[in-house]
């Protein structure tokens, strides 16, 4: 008996979840089940207000309409409207009427109909052709997907990256956005952080689109080529702030040896563990999507055991009272302050420092970990500044 009743369960729970699949998909099937299931709702609260209409008053009949509103598309909300406002004419006009109940069951009528008509225009407007609930679904899992290419891979032992993004206003689509690649041997770790010139609602869908671009081309390219491409693509797509500023790196996690390319982008800072300071990367180049032929120039060098390489955009140096040259030597300053206490959260500690402006703030660092010989040095205080490593030189 309990395993009938379980068996007869499960088979139950396997049809809704179909049928809630379908309905997710935007299949016709699963529009139609979802229509049938209000027009049924609708149906039993025609029966209750014909009972005893006090208790259920006809201003019920909008919540079917507002769920369908949300899981319907617009033909079938145009349907299942219509259906909703005979069931209202007819419990409001069953019974006979006395002046003193005309005037309330009228006014409910109208305000039903004038919230019903504000709501088909509200589904009419909605370009996707979906539900606003598969619309906003649909937004969220790409979103969700390119955020997911955007995150830097597990790293092998000896290296850490941390990033951290505010976007303005609070909302969770930015137009600054990380693109990364780790080599299928582990041995090379390749990233990009851009960001979209403007802001709002616009910035987050263009960077959504450019995200998806470069996704399916970092790794594929060799760096120039990478971003001839990305600025090729940003020329073709005509829009009215359409470029971008970005930072490329490739890094070698075996020696150490990085290659760093901007367009446009605040300059990187390489931060030095023999000499404990940040010092500013040479890489200068034109940002995306301005000319045909940008003009690129590379940095490279070799990261030392606890050395580090961090990357921030606009938004974190630049403001009102700041511009870019001052904003950087400020930023000297505060990376130097947040990773007294180590690299862990450093990130989220520099962009606790930014006052809050109308533009997005990212920072990502990539961090060489020192080995545990360094570690003891520093911590006995034997380890000089004036110990050898790699400098940064630009070429073009």
């Amino acid at each position: 008996m309990i395993r009938s009743l379980w068996r007869h369960l499960r088979g139950l729970s396997a049809y809704l979840d179909v049928r809630l699949l379908r309905w997710r998909t935007g299949t016709p099937e699963g529009q139609r089940a979802a229509f049938a299931v209000l027009v049924l709702a609708s149906l039993v609260l025609l029966a209750f207000s014909w009972i005893d209409y006090r208790a259920l008053p006809a201003a019920w009949f909008f919540l079917p309409i507002l769920v369908g509103a949300a899981v319907l598309q617009h033909r079938y909300l145009i349907g299942l409207v219509a259906f909703v406002l005979i069931c209202v004419v007819v419990t409001v006009t069953h019974e006979t009427l006395t002046v003193g109940t005309v005037g309330g069951r009228l006014s409910t009528l109208i305000a039903v109909a004038v919230a019903t008509a504000f709501t088909v225009l509200e589904s009419s407007r909605n370009r996707s052709g979906l539900p606003s609930a598969l619309s906003e679904a649909m937004l969220a899992d790409l979103r969700d997907r390119l955020q997911a290419q955007g995150k830097v891979p597990p790293l092998p032992p000896g290296w850490m990256s941390q990033s951290a993004v505010i976007s303005a206003g609070g909302g969770r689509y930015a137009g600054d956005f990380l693109v990364a690649n780790l080599s299928k041997d582990e041995s090379h770790l390749e990233m990009v952080l851009v960001d979209v010139c403007g802001k709002g609602v616009a910035a987050g869908t263009q960077s959504l689109h450019f995200a998806g671009a470069l996704g399916g081309l970092i790794g594929a390219l060799p760096p120039v080529g990478l971003f001839t491409a990305a600025n090729d693509f940003l020329l073709r797509q005509r829009w009215d702030e359409g470029f971008a500023t970005a930072v490329h790196v490739v890094v070698d996690l075996t020696s150490g040896e990085y290659s760093i390319i901007s367009a446009g982008h605040p300059p990187a800072m390489v931060w030095s563990a023999a000499s404990q300071a940040w010092c500013v990367d040479g890489a200068r180049g034109v940002a995306l999507g301005v000319t045909e032929r940008p003009d690129f120039h590379s940095t490279h060098g070799t990261l030392a055991p606890g050395d580090a390489l961090m990357f921030y955009t606009d938004g974190v140096v630049e403001s009102r009272s700041r511009d870019l040259m001052s904003g950087v030597a400020w930023m000297v300053d505060i990376a130097k302050d947040a990773v007294r206490l180590g690299f862990d959260g450093a990130p989220r500690r520099i962009l606790a420092k930014v006052d809050a402006g109308d533009d997005d703030r990212a920072v990502l660092i990539l961090t060489r970990e020192p080995s545990p010989a360094v570690v003891a040095r520093q911590g006995s205080g034997q380890v000089s500044p004036d110990e050898p490593r790699t400098p940064v030189a630009p070429t073009a």
